[in-house]
């Protein structure tokens, strides 16, 4: 095949017809982890006295490096950042590079399915007796305890027990691969006759030629395992030795994924890294490190920008320097670039914050702004025309439009839209201490059980599947210091639809199992809560201290649309007692059943405004 326009030509064959008549077949594997490496390499050769570090010259008995893999620290390590992976790394405990190479191939279906990973590692720790069958095999096996984990190594038994040629060892391998009944037959003839002529035992070498027929299935390419192993020891090195660079780059490398850069952002945090804001005044397209401990927010990893805006930015205050205020900024920029929908995602992602950090004023002067440029722009044009030098003055100046600013819920939910996740704070913290009063279990403490659990989190995102009974939700709850994901079946789905919705809270009874599939948890939800229903349904009462507001008639006016008079059943309302006191005295009056309430935010924030945030009180014990 010729491209038109090419002079290049491709052709196509089979990987068998190509073997077949003797040409030499090669893989190619392009690796995103190669340019995370290089991009490492360039900041960590920045750093005064490391301007001629190498991979190439890195040592391979570097003690914290086995201590990464051993605590199982390795998201954004190559090949190790699965939840299979890091288990096995933690049960293993490695401390050489063989254990490694040994790791790449073992964390597969077939060796973790066999039971082979446990007897490697009750070897490796000394709680079972390598098995060598046969004196010369020792040097063959001992890497990796007596058991073949490697192709290689069923090519060397059958090469040192039996006699193979390399060829003919190679061929052996593949038969056992293809699991040919009658080929499998034929080598085994050929093994057992080989093996007699040395001199070794039938029964011996029947019973190894098994072992290798079982292994053969599970059985990896160590030259391949090899060469993942280095790759992982790398970044694994460079993640211990150098983490700020190292999690710059590899952020860098997914920030198109706000899933995997949110990812990144929780293990820089659990390993003492500062992720700082994205500011239009430091931050440049790609996540930066600082110093060993801090990362600079890259902005084209904020949604809805792109590198030729993020370039225009960074040329504009690299010629003119920091950016005063919108106005400036608007003046400044290539508009044909950097559009309205790019300064908002800006704002919205905090990245005008430095400058000031009501957002919601940003917001509103964008349109204001963007104009005053505009108007800058022809007057400068007239300006130059006419000849006069004077600067024109825009009407209205550089003022900021004055509106309400936004509610931390608000502030958070946009920058969700911009960042991916929330960046500044959480919005479960607005509930954390109240919640606490009844909900007994954080995300991250969960553990299966036979009782049903009450667990609570923000809603972040929801996905939906069809099943034979309907559709279903799997929700992912989040409380600011875990995730979990919630499975919703049809018939409650159908009922709750409206407690699903993103960034919203929502309470979860249901049962918490372990999942053998994933390895993680499993959790079934039975009951689902809106905050409202919950505080309600989990409150023994509301205590209002009245004093000095003595209004019955406001307190009914306030109290009148949230009644719930169905007391004797579970839905009832929540009982609500008056206090009370002056010079003369002092009481406590409950209000009768008919005056129960649902404990609604609205209801809550009347109150609190009208007797002070002390005066209301939700009593949960």
């Amino acid at each position: 095949y010729q491209a038109e326009g090419s002079e290049a030509a491709v052709s196509q064959f089979d990987k068998d017809d190509v073997e077949a008549i003797g040409l030499v077949k090669f893989d190619f594997l392009g690796l995103r982890t190669l340019t995370i490496l290089a991009e490492a390499v360039r900041f960590v050769q920045r750093q005064p006295g490391r301007e001629d570090f190498r991979l190439e010259d890195l040592p391979l008995d570097d003690p914290a490096v086995y201590r990464l893999f051993a605590d199982g620290n390795t998201t954004a390590v190559f090949q190790s950042e699965s939840r299979s992976a890091k288990d096995l790394e933690k049960r293993l405990k490695g401390d050489c590079f063989e254990d490694i190479i040994a790791l790449m191939a073992l964390n597969r279906p077939g060796p973790l399915g066999s039971g082979m990973v446990d007897d490697f590692i009750a070897r490796k720790q000394g709680k079972q007796k390598p098995e060598y069958f046969h004196p010369d095999l020792e040097p063959v096996l001992k890497s990796t305890y007596g058991i073949i984990v490697y192709q290689e190594q069923v090519m060397l038994v059958a090469q040192i027990l039996a006699g193979y040629s390399l060829g003919g060892a190679d061929l052996l391998r593949r038969a056992m691969g293809k699991k040919k009944a009658e080929e499998m037959a034929k080598q085994r003839e050929i093994f057992l006759a080989g093996a007699k002529k040395r001199g070794v035992d039938d029964k011996v070498a029947g019973r190894l030629f098994d072992l290798m027929e079982k292994f053969a299935e599970y059985g990896f390419n160590k030259s391949h395992s090899a060469a993942y192993a280095l790759v992982a020891y790398q970044t694994a090195y460079l993640k211990s030795h150098y983490p700020a660079a190292f999690m710059a780059a590899t952020m860098t490398a997914d920030m198109g994924d706000t899933d995997k850069v949110f990812n990144l952002y929780d293990d820089c945090l659990e390993n003492g890294l500062e992720l700082l804001a994205p500011d239009v005044n430091a931050s440049e397209f790609r996540f930066v490190p600082l110093d060993d401990k801090r990362i600079r927010y890259g902005l084209g990893a904020i949604k809805g920008t792109g590198q030729a805006a993020i370039d225009a930015i960074v040329k504009a205050r690299e010629a003119d320097g920091p950016f005063k205020d919108l106005f400036d900024f608007c003046r400044r920029i290539d508009k044909r670039v950097v559009n309205r929908r790019v300064i908002e995602a800006l704002i919205c992602a905090g990245a005008f914050d430095a400058i000031t950090d009501h957002r919601a004023s940003l917001m509103a002067s964008v349109g204001h702004a963007l104009e005053a440029a505009e108007q800058a722009a022809a007057n400068a044009n007239q300006s130059s025309l006419f000849g006069m030098l004077e600067e024109a003055v825009t009407p209205g100046g550089n003022a900021l439009v004055e509106v309400p600013r936004w509610s931390e819920k608000e502030l958070l939910q946009q920058e969700k839209k911009s960042l991916g996740f929330y960046f500044s704070g959480h919005p479960f913290d607005a509930y954390r201490s109240e919640i606490a009063g009844f909900v007994k279990t954080k995300l991250g403490s969960l553990a299966p059980q036979q009782e049903k659990q009450l667990l609570a989190g923000i809603v972040y995102a929801t996905r939906t599947m069809m099943t034979r009974r309907g559709k279903m939700a799997f929700v992912a709850l989040d409380d600011g210091e875990a995730q979990v994901e919630v499975a919703v079946f049809n018939e409650l789905f159908e009922r709750h639809r409206d407690l699903l919705r993103e960034d919203q809270l929502l309470l979860v009874e249901g049962k918490v199992s372990k999942d053998d599939y994933s390895g993680g948890l499993r959790v079934t939800a039975d009951r689902l809560f809106g905050v409202a229903e919950a505080r309600t349904r989990y409150a023994k009462g509301m205590r209002l201290a009245m004093n000095g507001q003595a209004s019955a008639a406001k307190l009914r006016e306030l109290l009148g649309p949230y009644r719930r008079v169905a007391a004797a059943e579970e839905s009832g309302g929540c009982p609500v007692t008056i206090r009370y006191h002056n010079q003369g005295g002092a009481c406590e009056v409950t209000l009768g059943d008919g005056w129960r309430v649902e404990l609604d935010d609205n209801l809550l924030t009347s109150l609190k405004e009208w007797l002070s945030e002390e005066g209301v009180s939700i009593l949960y014990s």
